[in-house]
């Protein structure tokens, strides 16, 4: 029988420092590439694994990468706690390990043909930029195509080496808190550059990551656009032991992030922010 919590070895092939406490890692299996579904997608953007050090536990992280990579994904890691700070003191070649991909993500075939804006924060970046991986990939299959992204100083907008890229493809928005004497762009809430989007709010769809004030002021980033609830996708973040709605740990009202989730349509979860 198969072991569902038994992980899979994995090797860091690469560790960049992103911020202050925030480092991006790549790994690869120890054996093999990364299996494919029948879309030819490794993961779901909107999933997660389950990554995590011997000896220390594993702690529940989105992924990065294209989900149209096999040779490797890649993950942010905040140091918070004993599993991420584990998963800090290593090095380029060392063991970690890997369970996953875990949980609903985004619906991206129902995305096309439509508008998409993206609204992200601090490190809920990692399943926002898979998705967007995956936009750029099919882009002639979508409307316009918005990314809406605030930090609290620009030292902390992550993935910082990917927005030239990306802002070939989609229009990118981004806001600090805090501004450096060398930082041009735009100060203040994200709620402040809705403003400056143009869509369709009747083909739309909108996608929500980040920390849990941006969460709760939706109405102010969202709403004005007109884009329905059923067209809202939130992902959210919980604190898990299994990923496979086994232990508890992760459940909102009824319902299992690890398995029902991370993404929901807003009306789901709406007045549910326990």
């Amino acid at each position: 029988m198969k072991n569902l919590y038994a992980p899979i070895r994995a090797r860091v092939t690469r560790i960049e420092e992103l911020s202050e406490n925030v480092r991006l890692f790549r790994f690869k299996k120890d054996r093999g590439r990364f299996a494919k579904n029948h879309g030819g997608l490794t993961f779901i953007p909107g999933q997660f694994v389950m990554a995590g050090v011997w000896g220390y536990g594993e702690s529940p992280i989105g992924i990065l990468s294209s989900p149209y990579e096999d040779s490797f994904m890649e993950i942010l890691v905040r140091k918070v706690g004993v599993v991420t700070n584990a998963l800090h003191r290593l090095n380029v070649g060392d063991e970690m390990t890997i369970r996953g991909p875990y949980g609903n993500g985004f619906p991206i075939s129902s995305f096309e043909g439509k508008d998409v804006v993206m609204v992200s924060g601090g490190c809920g970046i990692p399943p926002i930029a898979a998705l967007i991986e995956y936009i750029i990939q099919k882009r002639e299959r979508f409307g316009r195509v918005y990314l809406l992204y605030g930090a609290a100083t620009p030292e902390d907008i992550l993935a910082r080496k990917r927005l030239d890229t990306w802002g070939r493809h989609i229009n990118i928005l981004l806001t600090v808190d805090h501004p450096s004497p060398e930082w041009k762009g735009h100060v203040g809430l994200v709620s402040e550059m809705v403003k400056d989007i143009e869509i369709n709010p009747l083909n739309a769809v909108a996608t929500m990551c980040g920390p849990g004030p941006m969460m709760t002021a939706l109405e102010r980033i969202l709403r004005p656009l007109g884009i329905s609830d059923r067209r809202i996708y939130v992902s959210l973040e919980r604190k898990m032991q299994c990923g496979i709605g086994k232990c508890q740990h992760c459940v909102t009202g009824d319902s299992y992030v690890c398995i029902d989730g991370p993404v929901y349509n807003f009306d789901e979860i709406d007045k549910n922010w326990d």
